[in-house]
């Protein structure tokens, strides 16, 4: 009888024991499992924030870029129009068609940019495109675009960040860099993207300037949010390369 008790005492020691740990087992696993779920709600978060953070700045460099078109360059063809008007002449009626037609030109691919459509869902390729176009046309630089590989479709919201991303770079490019060519390739492969926007500026050194300049900590923080990453390489009179890759 003494032995069967033990065995009984034994028996319920291990299970006490099986079942408690059991519980602690459970116990922990629901609060690592609280700890994700609250982990992606707050990268989810972060990640809507990002994208309407960048679609303000997208909005303000827009409005930017409007205000100096209609300054330095529709402003400029009106009042040449303006001039040629006062000073007319039979012979001199296909030249002023041809800048009332160039000023025409320039509102329409002003309104493309106010549209709030072309915010809102910008697509990446075609927003890089009229980017390229506008530098080009205002000759503030001599830019190109050149697509490698099978296009690939990007996600609408990441498209606007990479987007973003791309448009810092430029800027900087264009008021500091004192560069005269800015060549972006789009480089399609089987899993990513890889994006390469160089310019032949001044160039810098990147531990010195980077923080304080272009903000790559920013740039590489953005990307992050998108699952790619991103370099950037520089050297003093060597120019500047940003190049990003973007997993599918």
């Amino acid at each position: 009888m003494e032995q069967g008790g033990e065995i009984l005492i034994v028996t319920t020691v291990i299970i006490v024991v099986v079942v408690a740990f059991l519980v602690i087992l459970f116990t922990v696993f629901q609060r690592r499992k609280n700890k994700l779920l609250l982990e992606r709600e707050e990268i989810k978060k972060q990640f809507e924030r990002e994208i309407a953070e960048t679609q303000i700045e997208i909005r303000e460099e827009t409005l930017r870029s409007i205000s100096w078109e209609l300054h330095d360059n529709i402003g400029q063809l009106l009042t040449l129009a303006k001039i040629q008007l006062q000073q007319a002449t039979p012979e001199s009626l296909q030249e002023i068609t041809e800048t009332i037609g160039k000023s025409l030109t320039e509102i329409r691919a002003l309104s493309k940019l106010i549209n709030p459509e072309f915010i809102n869902n910008i697509k990446f390729i075609k927003a890089l495109q009229l980017e390229i176009e506008r530098f080009n046309r205002l000759n503030y630089i001599n830019a190109s675009l050149n697509v490698f590989g099978e296009e690939q479709e990007i996600n609408q919201k990441h498209g606007i960040i990479i987007f973003r991303v791309l448009q810092e770079f430029f800027s900087n490019t264009i008021k500091h860099s004192k560069a005269t060519d800015l060549k972006v390739e789009l480089h399609f492969k089987k899993d990513k993207l890889e994006i390469k926007a160089c310019d032949n500026g001044v160039g810098f050194e990147v531990d010195k300037v980077a923080l304080k300049g272009i903000g790559l900590q920013n740039i590489k923080a953005r990307v992050k949010l998108i699952n790619a990453k991103a370099t950037l390489k520089s050297e003093p009179q060597k120019g500047t390369t940003l190049t990003i890759n973007y997993y599918f």
